[in-house]
């Protein structure tokens, strides 16, 4: 029986299914080990630079094997490595530090996932043109859930200031996603990853260096579910497994189920981010945040299988499905989710 199960165990791993809920599950690690570390003294600033600077130095020898002396592929793809850098993963960590700060992490990580909700209403106003109606459903319920996370009349008042920390994250991601939405075969992903994060690594450092950034550190111990850990215990996994470990699972997944499927399946990301939290911080959000979180869940799930629906359907005059194109009455497709390794 043994056996039997662990060919199981084998083969759903090798699927890419196993592989993308692990990403997601590592991923969710990066807002608790990010908040041990805030709550003994560390600035967010501090803990982004350090988390890109270790990532950097991990990853900087299999991108240099990956692009096999092809140094021009860097040349050609500067500009995409540096917005990257800059704002999928330095500015998006350091907003998302931010509103862990100040919220639990499961409630800052939700409002960062209303990026695919922001796309929707950002691409009707550019366009003029009104989505699908399966598309409007799920903007209504995503903004509906919002209001459920933010809980009003709570007895637990939310931190504003970490909302709009919050969404400044969300205003990253949907920018990231429309830089990785265009597809680029001449740019190994994990050469994207390492240079991101080698860029972002710089520039933190830069601003801190001058003041514009506050960063302070500590060599206190922190503090994670029923342990106190050594400072880089928090630093390590924050490092390893929340950065270097999901985005090589990530993009192992995204190779193996397609980036459509593997956006789906990172959605798990909030539910293990939540988990992690309750078990390392002791946070939980309340019943009604939960509810929400479960409405803009719901809202991002409805607008990608509109997405992928859109993309099978026939274009006139076009005996094949055409992905490029759309109904003249919709809105062009949302961005995917990781097409390139997310920037938590």
């Amino acid at each position: 029986m043994s056996a039997a199960k662990s060919r199981g165990m084998a083969g759903f791993m090798a699927s890419g299914l196993g592989v993308a809920l692990f990403s997601s599950a590592v991923f969710g690690l990066s807002g608790s080990f990010a908040k041990s570390l805030l709550e003994t003294g560390w600035t967010p600033g501090s803990a982004v630079a350090v988390r890109l600077s270790g990532a950097a130095l991990v990853l900087a020898v299999p991108a240099v094997v990956a692009l096999r002396g092809r140094w021009h592929q860097l040349k050609e793809n500067w500009l995409t490595i540096l917005l990257f850098g800059l704002i999928g993963v330095a500015g998006c960590q350091l907003f998302y530090f931010n509103a862990v700060e100040r919220l639990s992490v499961g409630v800052a990580l939700l409002l960062e996932y209303l990026a695919p909700t922001m796309i929707v209403l950002w691409l009707w106003v550019a366009t003029r043109r009104r989505p699908r109606a399966l598309t409007s459903i799920g903007t209504l319920l995503s903004l509906g859930g919002l209001v459920l996370v933010l809980d009003l009349t709570g007895a637990v008042k939310v931190d504003f200031i970490g909302v709009l920390w919050g969404m400044a994250a969300a205003v990253c991601l949907v920018i990231y996603f429309f830089i990785t939405a265009k597809q680029n075969d001449s740019l190994p992903p994990i050469v994207l990853a390492g240079g991101g994060l080698l860029a972002g690594a710089i520039v933190m450092w830069a601003v801190g260096a001058i003041g514009v950034l506050p960063m302070a550190f500590s060599t206190a111990d922190t503090h994670l579910g029923p342990w106190n850990a050594p400072w880089w215990v928090a630093v390590a996994g924050l490092v390893i497994l929340a950065t270097v470990l999901a985005y090589v699972t990530g993009i192992m997944a995204a190779r193996s189920l397609g980036s459509k499927v593997a956006s789906f399946v990172s959605l798990t990301e909030v539910l293990f981010a939540v988990i992690w939290a309750w078990l390392l911080l002791s946070e939980l959000p309340s019943t009604i945040q939960l509810l929400g979180g479960a409405l803009i869940i719901l809202g991002v799930v409805l607008v990608r299988v509109d997405e992928l629906r859109a993309e099978r359907l026939p274009v006139p005059g076009q005996a094949e499905p055409c992905a490029e194109l759309d109904h003249a009455n919709d809105v062009e497709p949302v961005p995917s989710a990781r097409t390139a390794p997310s920037e938590r």
